[in-house]
């Protein structure tokens, strides 16, 4: 049975998790705990257990990391519910249909809350991580896992290109404490990944 757990809360910000599809795929709901406002971050898969949770957490758009198939199975329903789907458009033709274009480094408001893009190629070409402004959390679709980047073997996908995204966009800007929210498995922090980064150059993938 399909269930969500809130992860993570603070005053102004409360995330919450479930695992959906043959991947296992992570699926967070960022919300504004004054507003009740809420964004859902990669449609993955179950689209009548998302749906059933964006009713209830209030959530109005979708922010996709990438567009590989198993990260936007629900997309489709999450459209005609009247919900917006945002990606990047490096990644944009990957989807069915959208709604918004992801651009770098530009803040998402959701109610009280501010969600900055970080644009984080390599994985695929448009992969984008976000982070929460004022929280320690950075959701990282599938550029950083715990033990290394995501895969590089796609069409489109370049090894050195996420070891640069990992390295000048998410291990330089961001301290130790920060929690790494990736698309499957579970979470770890930029401390615990950033020491490894010349074996992932080393060993090639």
């Amino acid at each position: 049975m399909l269930t969500s757990t809130q992860i993570y809360a603070d005053a102004a910000c409360e995330v919450h998790q479930t695992v959906v599809g043959p991947f296992e795929n992570n699926v967070y709901i960022v919300r504004c705990r004054r507003t009740g406002e809420a964004v859902l971050i990669d449609a993955a898969d179950e689209h009548d257990f998302l749906l059933e949770l964006t009713r209830r957490l209030g959530v109005a758009t979708v922010l996709e990391t990438h567009g590989h198939w198993d990260h936007i199975q629900a997309v489709p329903a999450m459209r005609e519910a009247g919900i917006e789907v945002a990606v990047t458009a490096a990644d944009a033709a990957m989807l069915p249909s959208y709604d918004l274009i992801l651009d770098d480094d530009v803040a998402v408001v959701v109610g009280d809350l501010k969600i900055r893009t970080i644009a984080t190629p390599g994985h695929t070409p448009g992969s984008m991580s976000f982070t929460v402004i004022g929280t320690p959390l950075l959701l990282t679709g599938d550029t950083l896992f715990p033990g290394g980047p995501g895969a590089t073997t796609f069409e489109g996908s370049s090894f050195e290109g996420i070891i640069d995204s990992i390295d000048t966009r998410l291990f330089a800007p961001f301290d130790d404490a920060t929690i790494v929210l990736p698309g499957h498995g579970k979470p770890t922090t930029i401390g615990a990944e950033r020491p490894h980064l010349d074996e992932w150059v080393a060993r090639g993938w």
